[in-house]
């Protein structure tokens, strides 16, 4: 028999190797984060060594009513959902359709909870507000959750957000709640 490692030491090694595989498997299966040093710090500016904080979202448009409503900004291509007085204002980003829709005031005309839009998209919490150019004007949001540019060619009125901020829509409003267009 050759000299080495006996066979003993070999299967020991091997079932801790395997014990430590599975281990961490089996955490990250369980869905703890990790530790991640760039994470964990706050992003830093080079010049004040702070972290940095984002600035501030834009205000809602002056001339955009008052009260509990919904603003859109086509300039902008920005929603606000305007609650009672004394709550927070919640404000993102849209991709809107090749349809846009008429400054002014408009009001909640329906709510479909899912559908299939122009363009082909599977889409959710559609809440319609204007009928123009013989197309329906609606927020809308894919259930894939991606905002893509539509397709030119097409007529389309929807007016897409993110899964969580087409359910903020959804939740802030009913058939004849306010939405104000602006440029």
């Amino acid at each position: 028999m050759a000299r080495g490692i006996p066979s003993w030491a070999v299967v020991s090694g091997l079932t801790a190797a395997a014990m430590v595989g599975v281990s961490v498997l089996a955490l990250q299966a369980s869905g703890v984060p990790t530790k991640n040093p760039a994470a964990a710090s706050p992003t830093r500016h080079p010049a004040t060594s702070r972290p940095y904080t984002p600035p501030p979202p834009p205000p809602v448009p002056a001339l955009s009513g008052t009260g509990k409503r919904i603003v859109y900004s086509l300039g902008q291509r920005r929603v606000w959902i305007v609650p009672v007085t004394g709550r927070p204002v919640r404000t993102f980003v849209v991709q809107p359709g090749t349809v846009p829709a008429k400054p002014g005031i408009h009001f909640v005309t329906g709510r479909t909870p899912s559908t299939v839009g122009a363009d082909g998209a599977n889409v959710e919490h559609i809440v319609y507000f204007e009928y123009t150019a013989e197309t329906w004007v609606a927020f809308s949001s894919p259930t894939d959750d991606r905002l893509v540019k539509p397709d030119p060619s097409l007529r389309m009125g929807g007016i897409r957000a993110h899964r969580k901020d087409g359910a903020a829509i959804w939740n802030a409003t009913v058939v004849g709640s306010t939405v104000v267009v602006v440029r």
